[in-house]
């Protein structure tokens, strides 16, 4: 066995309290978030059951997905039409430059604050 399965193999949650499985060999009847929306549901408030691991390389520490057991969970809540103006609201300000007040029809980047064609004006101008 690799030392990096033998950290991320743990079914009894002998050393990080829940049970752990290294990446894709979960036990059937569990699922992500990602997967449960897939297939139209959602956790339901049950408790997490297991956790996924695996070792990242690049950043040097470990990724964690955590399992919902599929028997529990609860289909996804359709979407009022309060909830989809709400968003469409929130989605509109996030579009919007606070500079020039106009849809950049893109989400303005935060580390900028503002669209493009205001935190670059010179670059503009030469295109």
């Amino acid at each position: 066995m690799s030392p990096t399965f033998g950290k991320c193999y743990d079914p009894t949650g002998a050393r990080y309290g829940i049970p752990t499985y290294p990446w894709r060999l979960a036990p059937d009847g569990l699922a992500t978030r990602r997967q449960l929306r897939a297939r139209g549901l959602r956790p339901g408030g049950q408790p997490i059951a297991a956790q996924i691991m695996r070792q990242n390389r690049r950043r040097g520490g470990v990724q964690v997905a955590y399992l919902y057991p599929l028997t529990g969970a609860k289909p996804v809540r359709p979407m009022t039409p309060g909830r989809r103006a709400s968003l469409d609201r929130a989605m509109t300000a996030r579009r919007t430059c606070p500079n020039c007040r106009v849809d950049a029809g893109y989400c303005i980047p935060t580390s900028l604050g503002m669209c493009v064609t205001c935190a670059y004006p010179e670059e503009q101008r030469t295109a």
